[in-house]
């Protein structure tokens, strides 16, 4: 593995009689053809003879760890030989991403690096699961923790580094709340979101309208929308990732509905004589423009239903029908009424006394005429 090991076991010594003295001091180390003594090659004693019985491995392998250590001394009067001593040894392993910030579709190198003096086979992951290759071009799925292992050992991997890999915004999404049924004077709430790495600052979101840009930011709200609020929106996420990098959402039509208004009565004559024929309109603007129409005559102490329809017709009209009328228009969100319109019916006598006169004038006439004969003849 490259690098020293010590193996300690101070104060060993201290409990020897008084009468002893050491002589020897050994580490052995027991393989299945029996106890040998440590290689001088690796192994170095760096204790002493009265209380620090430390070895130093130097250099140290897997294999190292395959044998139980032992140490061993002896003195003028016996021996003794210390409790088998285990030693673990593991691979240091260092994964490393090059570079570990991408842009997407710049390329990508894996490398595992371990303090071991030999070469080794690596296997990495991601997440957990395996990796192929260690050398990609990267895209946005690639980001995450990466480790790598021996071949073989799959179980004991490195620290986990990640790879951080930028890309433009994707699926810019423009959210409407409520997203049907806006109605006037009620209120509209816009929300923009993308996807991105870095994310989308505030300021590089923008709402358009009808192609026009009416805010910045990722949230705009209308608290008493008007019909003049309806039109094509969209919302577009800027970056740079890439060179001009504007991405904007699919556009969406706002639809404010709004009940009659403007609401108004027209007619050709407002002024006629009994036995006229009279046509009234209702004229009104609405979204939906499902409007229904329903006609009264009004007076001040009583409303009465005189028809429905935008068109109310009336036939051969008398002195009653004169008198003030209105129309209420309605559709689904509400209903309005239109100003009053004032109907004024005469009674033209003119053409009805004008026989009735002359009828009398010619029978006086005829009379007369009769008598001066009768008298002259006489």
């Amino acid at each position: 593995m490259c690098f020293e090991k010590n193996i300690c076991c101070d104060k060993v010594l201290l409990q020897l009689p008084s009468w002893h003295t050491v002589r020897t001091v050994s580490w052995e180390r027991r393989s299945y053809s029996g106890w040998k003594s440590v290689p001088l090659s690796n192994f170095e004693y760096v204790g002493d003879y009265n209380h620090n019985c430390s070895l130093r491995i130097r250099n140290i392998q897997q294999e190292d760890a395959h044998y139980p250590y032992h140490f061993k001394f002896t003195t003028n009067h016996d021996s003794w030989t210390s409790r088998p001593i285990y030693l673990s040894v593991t691979e240091d392993l260092i994964a490393s991403v090059v570079p570990t910030i991408v842009k997407e579709g710049e390329r990508v190198i894996l490398a595992c690096h371990h303090s071991g003096c030999r070469t080794y086979a690596h296997v990495w992951f991601k997440e957990g699961q395996k990796v192929s290759q260690t050398y990609f071009m990267a895209t946005r799925e690639d980001a995450g923790m990466y480790s790598c292992a021996l071949q073989g050992q799959d179980h004991v991997q490195s620290k986990a580094v990640f790879l951080n890999v930028y890309y433009a915004p994707k699926n810019v999404k423009l959210l409407i709340s409520p997203p049907e049924n806006i109605i006037q004077g009620k209120s509209v709430h816009f929300s923009c979101t993308s996807e991105a790495n870095p994310p989308v600052k505030s300021s590089e979101y923008h709402l358009f309208k009808d192609g026009n840009v009416i805010s910045v930011g990722p949230n705009h709200s209308i608290s008493n929308v008007q019909p003049s609020d309806s039109g094509q929106y969209y919302c577009q996420a800027q970056s740079n990732i890439i060179w001009n990098g504007l991405f904007q959402s699919t556009k969406t039509n706002v639809n404010v509905l709004y009940p009659p208004m403007n609401i108004s009565i027209s007619a050709e004559l407002t002024e006629v004589t009994e036995g006229s024929d009279v046509n009234m309109t209702c004229h009104s603007n609405a979204n939906p423009s499902d409007i229904g129409y329903t006609w009264y005559k009004t007076s001040s102490s009583s409303r009465v239903q005189v028809g429905s329809g935008q068109v109310l017709s009336l036939s051969s009209v008398k002195a009653s029908s004169s008198g003030h009328y209105i129309c209420k228009a309605s559709n689904r969100v509400g209903e309005n009424n239109s100003t009053e319109l004032l109907l004024s019916v005469k009674i033209d006598n003119a053409p009805a006394s004008f026989p009735i006169l002359a009828g009398t004038g010619l029978t006086l006439l005829i009379g007369i005429t009769v008598v001066l004969l009768l008298l002259y003849w006489w």
